[in-house]
């Protein structure tokens, strides 16, 4: 009784002290109307600018708060001052620097080229989404300003009218490599979609935002692998706005690896070989592992403390190209031709093709004090492509010697002969010997060994199936 007594008589000092304390609060709100954004001169097509420049404050990150948020950390926010701090700003150099009619579908003077009005200094949301005034009027989705997923092969859309030329040819290189190749294959296979097509790649990985394209993409006209696949335009926490690190030692989450792990290990079911392995080899988990062979194999190329960008470090390699004579720079190589060893065009740039490997620059393996020389990369490539030529041709012997029955998919077995193939296989694609020379020679090894043990062959060169790679200690 004593305790529902205390909690009844307290009830009445409770009401009386919050009534006490609501006589202090003055609930008086004062409402003061504001425009929503600055209207913009006539001559800028549009386009809305900054809303408040001192603090980076655009007209849309008024309502795309994170997007808003995202853009501040990125140096699209800085190009204006970046520039300035330069030391080479020139009038040419500006559009790039600025809101205009450059990266969007607008054409003519617009922006800052039309007004010179400093809302228009820096890379901003429009420069990419195009005029925004549209939208803020009437924010509907049929207003709302789409950028472009595409970059056109003639340099004027999107990324590519601005990340171009001597110092940023970006997209140029780009061009030239396996990522701006689609084919119709690639575009009508649903299976190769989600990493031979950009839009595909993005729904893969679960990314929604809208684009120009996307009408068109749901129409079969589906687009390759272009900047803004990889790189998140809006900003993110990855180093140059990677949507994923580069540094990751994890097929999953590793930005090239997301792609490059297809068909690593052997697929019972099916007679095709290894596709696009590039990543577990250099991890140190492809192949077909005979009896014995156990563990991993990872060498320096694969260790992210020795090699801290893997993939990138040598497939996205910059450097400057200078002029014999005079050692005037004369371009910036950005290392988007994807190549770790390109030829050299007459001028030095990076370039496709087939070419002699005199002709092809190491230049990606000679930094953070790797190889120590470009003729000690390429002696050292050659030592591996040697080595993995001779025991090649020794299985290719053995294998020949292999009843054809025991390559069959359809007995539900998975023979020793059908896994020495992948591995054969596996190690004569380009790069693979490279990507990780211990793992190759150990597979094609352990296979050899095998196809002897179970066939009972006998050797058919005088190869040596002694490790001429060791792997360090750690790998395994």
């Amino acid at each position: 009784m004593r305790n529902q007594f205390t909690r009844v008589a307290f009830l009445p000092l409770l009401v009386l002290a919050l009534s006490s304390l609501s006589g202090c609060v003055d609930e008086k709100v004062v409402y003061r109307d504001r425009a929503l954004f600055e209207q913009p001169p006539s001559a800028a097509q549009s386009f809305l600018g900054y809303s408040d420049q001192g603090s980076k404050l655009v007209v849309c990150g008024n309502c795309h708060v994170e997007k808003q948020a995202m853009w501040e950390q990125t140096k699209h926010a800085n190009a204006w001052a970046d520039l300035q701090a330069s030391g080479h700003a020139t009038s040419s150099c500006e559009p790039c620097h600025t809101v205009n009619a450059n990266g969007n579908w607008v054409t003519g003077d617009a922006g800052w080229v039309a007004t010179q009005d400093t809302r228009y200094q820096d890379v901003q949301c429009e420069a990419c989404h195009g005029p925004g005034l549209d939208h803020v009027t009437n924010p509907t989705v049929e207003t709302e300003p789409l950028a472009p997923l595409s970059v056109g092969v003639d340099l004027t859309t999107g990324c590519g009218e601005c990340h171009q030329g001597t110092h940023n040819p970006f997209v140029e290189e780009w061009s030239q490599s396996a990522h701006a190749v689609l084919s119709d294959h690639m575009a009508t296979n649903a299976s190769c979609q989600p990493c031979h097509t950009g839009d595909g790649a993005l729904t893969a990985w679960g990314e929604n935002d809208n684009y120009l394209e996307k009408a068109d993409v749901a129409n079969g006209d589906h687009l390759p692998i272009t900047c803004g696949v990889c790189h998140d335009p809006h900003g993110g926490p990855n180093a140059h706005q990677l949507r994923y690190p580069i540094s990751s030692a994890n097929v999953d989450s590793n930005l090239c690896m997301k792609c490059h792990q297809r068909r690593s290990v052997p697929d019972p079911t099916s007679s095709r070989g290894p596709h696009s392995p590039q990543g577990p080899t250099l991890l140190g988990t492809a192949g077909w592992w005979p009896p014995g062979l156990t563990g991993k194999l990872v060498g320096t190329h694969g260790t992210p403390s020795a090699n801290p960008e893997l993939c990138a470090r040598c497939h996205v390699s910059r450097f400057e190209v200078t002029d014999p004579a005079t050692g005037d720079f004369t371009f910036q190589a950005t290392g988007h031709v994807f190549s770790a060893i390109p030829c050299l065009d007459a001028d030095g740039k990076p370039t496709t093709g087939d070419c002699d490997v005199s002709q092809r620059s190491f230049q990606a393996c000679t930094g953070s004090g790797c190889h120590g020389s470009e003729d000690v990369a390429r002696a050292a490539m050659a030592t591996v492509l040697a080595r993995r030529d001779l025991l090649v041709g020794e299985i290719d012997a053995l294998l020949a010697q292999v009843p054809s029955t025991e390559f069959s998919t359809t007995d539900d077995r998975y023979t020793v002969a059908e896994g020495s193939q992948f591995n054969r296989d596996l190690a004569a694609m380009d790069g693979e010997p490279i990507h990780n020379p211990f793992l190759v020679e150990a597979l094609l090894i352990a296979s050899i060994d095998a196809l002897k043990t179970t066939y009972h062959l006998t050797a058919q060169t005088n190869v040596s199936l002694k490790p001429m790679f060791k792997a360090p200690a750690s790998s395994n």
